[in-house]
């Protein structure tokens, strides 16, 4: 089954924050959300689709894809993806090691494990191994608001909805002290700060950020390779640390969970280099004991990927669901929603979903 035809499809979607303050904040001023959709097409008739990382980095991922990721697999055997991948990662490795060129090899890397379980007539979790549905939790990933009155009104909206987890991306004290009333004791509380801080910087928030019984403090040095800081600011201030969203390769995983930096590890199947290099990280995760926690603030088939992956880890964490609602759905809205607090996955064959061609039509930019 050879790889006859592939497409970059890049699409711009507006979606709502869920509240009314209309000034942008920080670095997630961004009102539109960036899908890079890969779509493989083989001499079988069997297509499959990938999701490279996108967010306001779109064009020149694409750029990667078109130009130097798919005139070197035209023509190879769809289903030798572990063998494409490894290839890739060599050829590509003088254009570096992460960043674009992982997210593109992590789009048509989902795309061609989409085909794959397609061929043999499976799900995908089930062609990674496993043979039975498991709940897995999930948890409310917040926008950043920078907003007490906004921080307490969504971790409301989200305990109402059954959220018992909730995560903010705030890096102020009142607002985590807002989340944390509203949220009550009970309830397990993160805050993901992506990289703000000096490690003296880091030492006196986490110190602040403890007396709200935070569950982990995310990427709070820069930058976020910085794994030794990472080790030592856990150490002095006994708050865990959770990490890995911006870090690619299995290689980078075992650095920093060799070093003592995370408690918690959070590979992104849409950066690190698709769902071949996430059973990686996972192997590394489960073999030396630290827990993983998958990075998914995705709509495409990233977050599908990130479903299936979950099924097939003895212990996956819990899955990240980012709390923004796009104007439109690839796939069945139901599918971002957990039910009794978990996430469920699809028996359909592949990642279980075909996008739906509509939406694509319309966001698709050409």
């Amino acid at each position: 089954m050879k790889i006859e035809h592939i497409e970059v499809i890049e699409m711009e979607m507006p979606f709502d924050k869920g509240i009314s303050k209309k000034d942008q904040v920080g670095f997630l001023n961004w009102g539109k959300l960036d899908f890079c959709l890969v779509k493989v097409e083989t001499s079988s008739g069997i297509t499959g689709w990938g999701d490279a990382f996108s967010f306001q980095c779109r064009r020149p991922v694409a750029e990667a894809l078109k130009h130097m990721v798919i005139p070197r697999v035209i023509g190879k055997d769809a289903l030798d993806v572990v063998n494409i991948n490894s290839e890739l990662q060599q050829a590509l490795h003088l254009f570096g090691r992460y960043g674009i060129t992982m997210f593109a090899i992590s789009g048509l890397d989902i795309a061609l494990w989409d085909i794959a379980s397609k061929a043999a007539g499976l799900p995908l979790y089930q062609f990674l191994g496993a043979s039975r549905i498991k709940n897995v939790p999930a948890y409310a990933s917040l926008f950043r608001y920078e907003d007490p009155d906004c921080v307490g009104d969504r971790v409301d909206f989200a305990k109402n909805l059954g959220y018992e987890k909730i995560k903010l991306h705030e890096i102020g004290i009142d607002e985590v002290r807002a989340a944390r009333n509203t949220a009550g004791e009970e309830a397990l509380l993160m805050v993901d700060v992506n990289c703000p801080w000096t490690p003296e910087e880091a030492r006196i928030m986490a110190l602040k950020m403890k007396q709200f019984d935070i569950h982990w403090l995310e990427e709070p040095i820069n930058p976020p390779e910085d794994f030794d800081s990472l080790a030592k600011l856990a150490s002095d201030t006994g708050v865990p640390i959770a990490a890995g969203e911006n870090a690619c390769t299995a290689f980078e995983f075992k650095k920093m969970i060799r070093s003592g930096a995370v408690s918690f590890a959070q590979p992104s199947v849409a950066k690190v280099g698709g769902i071949t290099e996430f059973r990686k990280i996972a192997a590394l995760a489960e073999v030396f004991g630290t827990q993983l926690m998958p990075h998914s603030p995705y709509f495409g088939p990233g977050f599908l990927a990130t479903l299936h992956l979950a099924q097939s880890i003895a212990n996956p964490g819990w899955i990240e669901r980012i709390f923004i609602e796009p104007e439109a759905a690839l796939y069945p809205r139901e599918i971002f929603d957990p039910v009794g607090g978990s996430f469920k996955v699809s028996n359909g064959i592949g990642l279980g979903f075909e996008p739906d061609l509509d939406v694509v039509k319309t966001y698709r930019l050409d």
